[in-house]
Parts: C-alpha cells; structure tokens; sequence
C-alpha cells in the first residue's frame, strides 16, 4: 500500500487532514482485527515499546512496528500527561512516521492523536466482538475524556447499544460527554453519579482513566455482573485485583508487552491465565462459551494498532491531495 519514497519528499499530516481523509469507524475495526490475524499468523514484527517518564504518571513511548501485509513499517512517538486537560491541552499527544519498504526512507509524518483514539477503541470493539454477548446493549463508560467517546462510537458500531451511562470525576466533563455523545449517536446517555451506577448492571464496561504505575483501584468484584465485558483501556488502574480475578476470560492484546510492562513495575495482579487477542480472532482459542461468563480484555494499544490503521490514511489523504510535502 506505501507508495515509494522517490524524490516526491515526505508527506505532512496534520490532525485536520488525518481526519479529513474520512477513514469510518467500521474500516478502522476491520482493519484492526485484520491486523491481529496476521499478528497471530507470525506474520507481524514488533519488538517491545520503549518508554521515558518525565513526571509521575506520565510517559513518552516509542513504538516500532512492521506489518508486511499492509507493506507498511513505522513508529509511533506517543504522549500521556494526565494533567494536560488542567493546562487545556489533551492528555494524549502523538507523532507518527511511515517509512518506504524498498529504501527505508519516510514517507510520511502524520499527526498520530486521531489514530490513536481510533485503533484503541477498535481494538476494545474487536475484543468484545469474541467476549460480549451479542444482544449487550447497556455501556457503562467510566472516564469521560476522548477514549470514553471513542469507544462509545467503536462498540455501538458492533453493538446494538441502546443505553449509556457515564461517569467522570470532574462532573463537568460528563455533562459535556452526555451532550456530545447524545448528539452525535442518538443514544440515552446518561450522566451517573458514581463509577458503581456506571458499572453495576452495564453488559459493557470502559473504564478510560488515567494509567498509573501505582493504582488506586476502584471497581469492586461484586459490581461486575455476570454476563458483562469490560475493557480496562486504564490498565489496572481501576480494577481491584478481585475484580480482575473474577473474570472468566481475561485477554490482552499481547502477552510478551504485558510481561515486560509488569517487569517495570506495572501489573501487581494478573490472572494465572492470559489469552492473546489474536488467538481469539484466529480461532485458536475459544471466546465466550456461556452467557453467565465475566470476560475483560486489557489491551496494551501496540504499535501494529497504528501501522494497521496508518497506510489507510496516507493513500485516502495522498488520493485526496491532503498535507503538505516536506523537502528531504
């Protein structure tokens, strides 16, 4: 899918122009699973992330990644400062860079922020694709920031949602979620008073905070009902090792970066078992079997995520003459 580098110097993408190539949430997801086929075919390569910590709960992670179907090979230099939004910044910043498969050379720098809300909740929906039961209609989402509402747009997209109950600690942002998510999915959303309300009774649960190294945890194992899915985008950071414990299914999207994230000092408590994403899409491992089944997925978001879902832009926004180009 790369075009050649050549001497056509390198493509600039700025966020409007990621979004303005017009990639939907359905080619996002399908682009996403398609990527963890390959992934669990052995037919990816994508070393560990590496990251540097500025200050406390924040990082700045590089990630590498090859992914030969799509002919695409790049990196990922990615932001998250927890305190941005007190500074009006986002809590997620991102830079991506593309890279030609016959010279190496870049061919494009593209604003990563918009990918990287996609592919992670993509990566959520294709999770409970394989973990939910099909007829989930009631999301809980914990986490009222740009995660929330991508993965209210990622899972309504699978799911027929019907009810949405949201949760922040800064009320204000779960006003602004209920008006923005409302209106943009036609859906009940509601603003819940405690991330219990969000929780207790949801078939679907999104806990979207902060990711911290040293957890507070809040979801308790007896508001995770039977039946439900949740997707722990935070990590662990919400859920208390029972309520970790108590799932049935318990998958991440790759078990090598979950060992050497807990060798760093994340991830006090696991289940003894830990099932690959991608073992679920490429029928290796069974999914839900019974309805009455707790299942959680807690994703990493990996760098095939982006290289997945990468190409699709350049050639939409390089079809559409979107950018800039950048002399070498």
């Amino acid at each position: 899918m790369m075009s050649p580098a050549g001497g056509s110097g390198i493509l600039y993408l700025s966020r409007d122009d990621v979004e303005r190539a017009g990639i939907s949430t359905a080619e996002v997801i399908r682009a996403v699973e398609d990527m963890f086929l390959e992934k669990a075919g052995g037919r990816t390569e994508m070393p560990p992330k590496t990251a540097v910590h500025p200050a406390a709960d924040s990082f700045l992670n590089a990630m590498p990644a090859f992914l030969p179907k799509s002919r695409a090979a790049g990196i990922k230099w990615v932001g998250s400062f927890p305190d941005n939004p007190s500074r009006n910044l986002p809590s997620i910043s991102a830079l991506l860079i593309l890279n030609d498969m016959e010279t190496g050379h870049p061919v494009c720098v593209m604003d990563g922020t918009w990918i990287t809300a996609k592919r992670t909740a993509a990566a959520s929906a294709v999770a409970a694709k394989y973990l939910a039961r099909p007829e989930a209609e009631t999301l809980g989402i914990i986490g009222c920031g740009v995660q929330g509402f991508s993965h209210v747009e990622a899972i309504r997209t699978l799911f027929a949602v019907r009810k949405v109950k949201a949760y922040d600690l800064r009320p204000e942002a779960a006003a602004a979620f209920v008006r923005k998510a409302g209106d943009a999915f036609g859906l009940d959303v509601e603003a819940v008073p405690s991330a219990e309300a969000a929780v207790r009774g949801s078939d679907l649960v999104v806990t979207a905070g902060a990711i911290r190294k040293d957890p507070r945890p809040f979801v308790r194992e007896e508001w995770f009902a039977r039946g439900a899915f949740a997707s722990a985008v935070d990590y662990d950071s919400a859920w208390t090792p029972e309520a970790i414990r108590a799932a049935d299914l318990f998958v991440t999207d790759d078990v090598p970066q979950m060992r050497a994230h807990r060798e760093s000092g994340y991830f006090r408590v696991l289940p003894d078992r830990v099932i690959e994403l991608g073992d679920l899409v490429a029928g290796r491992t069974p999914g839900r079997t019974r309805p009455g089944e707790r299942t959680m997925a807690m994703n990493l978001g990996i760098a095939l995520d982006d290289l997945a879902v990468a190409p699709l832009v350049f050639e939409k926004a390089s079809s559409a003459g979107l950018g800039v180009r950048l002399p070498r």
